[in-house]
């Protein structure tokens, strides 16, 4: 009878093993993100993150990342969200790098306490890059005129139907160089004396989590499931925590509506999207 009573007790309340909360950032990080291609970002994560650090009981939160990076800024909301959660509700944050934490997943990687990798996966990319395309003939061609009609001089800077100029590329490789300041600053102030001093470290390389080790910029070899249980005994389990749900049982990471214009837009952004993450997944041959 006392053994049919445990059962009925949700797992996270028995006292018999110790329960860790897991949460999956995969993805491309930007903002936006709709139905048909949810996008790694605050919005779609904060109430996953709430939930996982929400588990009175357990010692640690276990955060598994494979992200190419993307938006900067996304980056560091979740990165500042898991760490203020982190200090609040008194948890050890332990990461664990899948195929890839690059650029702005190895940003967000950083909000772990501890980092941990398979041997083989990608880390690294401390750096910042801006990509697009220019099209300064094509209307010429088509036989299109543009009209563009501006109050303040730079208000088309880098203007894709436009030639380059060379004071627009100076001052986008000045925001690009603030930026990067303060992923390094990031980099510094988390990973510490780990560190080595190797100058490649900033340069926007990435390397295998072995080699990722030697740099410092991760602090273990291993999987998920048998470190955790290393750590907290073998009767340790791990619960995911996943979005919640909506209507039809799809899971909806940010409230939003649309109508049909809505759904052929978000068909047409999402091609868009996939395109541009298929890229970011290309670069590290994934």
């Amino acid at each position: 009878m006392a053994g049919l009573f445990k059962r009925l007790i949700p797992r996270r309340f028995r006292k018999d093993d110790t329960v860790i909360p897991v949460v999956r950032l995969h993805g491309a990080i930007m903002s936006g993100g709709n139905q048909f291609r949810p996008a790694l970002n605050l919005v779609n994560v904060a109430a996953v993150l709430d939930k996982a650090f929400g588990f009175k009981a357990a010692p640690a939160v276990a955060i598994s990342i494979n992200s190419p990076g993307g938006s900067p800024v996304q980056s560091r909301l979740i990165f500042s969200r898991i760490r203020e959660l982190a200090r609040e509700k008194e948890k050890k944050v332990l990461v664990f790098v899948e195929d890839v934490a690059a650029s702005g997943g190895y940003m967000i990687a950083l909000a772990g306490d501890e980092i941990i990798a398979d041997p083989t996966s990608i880390v690294g990319s401390i750096g910042v890059v801006s990509g697009g395309f220019g099209f300064p003939e094509l209307l010429k061609k088509v036989g299109v005129e543009r009209r563009v009609y501006t109050a303040g001089e730079n208000k088309v800077i880098l203007d894709p139907f436009q030639p380059e100029k060379e004071k627009d590329i100076d001052f986008l490789k000045g925001l690009q160089h603030e930026i990067h300041e303060i992923f390094i600053a990031m980099v510094r102030e988390r990973r510490g004396a780990k560190l080595t001093d190797d100058e490649t470290i900033f340069s926007g390389l990435f390397w295998s989590g072995l080699r990722g080790l030697e740099l410092g910029l991760v602090d273990g070899l291993g999987d998920m499931r048998l470190e955790l249980k290393k750590r907290y005994g073998d009767k340790t389990r791990l619960e995911l925590v996943s979005a919640p749900r909506g209507l039809f049982g799809r899971r909806v990471p940010g409230a939003s509506s649309a109508g049909l214009n809505g759904v052929v837009s978000g068909l047409a952004t999402g091609l868009v999207e996939a395109a541009e993450e298929k890229a970011m997944w290309g670069r590290y041959g994934l």
